[in-house]
């Protein structure tokens, strides 16, 4: 398999017209948003760890797995400020389709949609599995220490990443 092949239904994940919209759609919610926000750089920043993740705990799991849980897990977040529904919810019922559309199905549909919505789910974190290394890159994606807006942000002093680590 060539690598174009290898990362293919993550790409049309990318490509895919809901995804596009959704993430659009957060994009001009955040405009004025001064805290960290949920675009592409997040999803990728959160995709990345997460594979890293991955590797040194020796998880095994597939590349494309792991990038397409990453890449949805906020693509519901335009629905929280719009009706208040939890975006992790919002953005699983939206990744079902998306998934479906883009060959993800069965038990590995379902592994991705359980850590996309276990995402905000601190009980997780310790979990070697996708749902604990999505929490745990989702939470560590976020660079505290050099954030303009570090002082203002209502994330507690002990969740914030005053430190680099893995």
């Amino acid at each position: 398999m060539d690598k174009k092949e290898g990362m293919g239904r993550v790409n049309r994940i990318l490509r895919h017209p809901i995804y596009q919209e959704c993430l659009e759609k957060t994009v001009r919610a955040e405009i004025d948003r001064r805290f960290c926000g949920h675009d592409m750089t997040h999803l990728l920043d959160v995709a990345r760890l997460s594979w890293i993740l991955n590797l040194q705990k020796g998880l095994g799991l597939e590349q494309e797995t792991v990038y397409a849980a990453a890449l949805l897990h906020d693509c519901g977040r335009f629905r929280q400020y719009e009706d208040k529904t939890p975006h992790e919810l919002a953005s699983a019922q939206i990744a079902e389709g998306i998934l479906a559309d883009c060959g993800f199905e069965g038990m590995k549909a379902e592994l991705i949609l359980d850590a996309i919505r276990s995402h905000r789910d601190k009980a997780v974190a310790q979990e070697n599995s996708l749902r604990g290394i999505l929490y745990t890159a989702d939470k560590r994606s976020r660079s505290c220490f050099a954030c303009p807006a570090r002082t203002d942000c209502d994330w507690p002093e002990e969740k914030k990443n005053l430190t680099l680590e893995l």
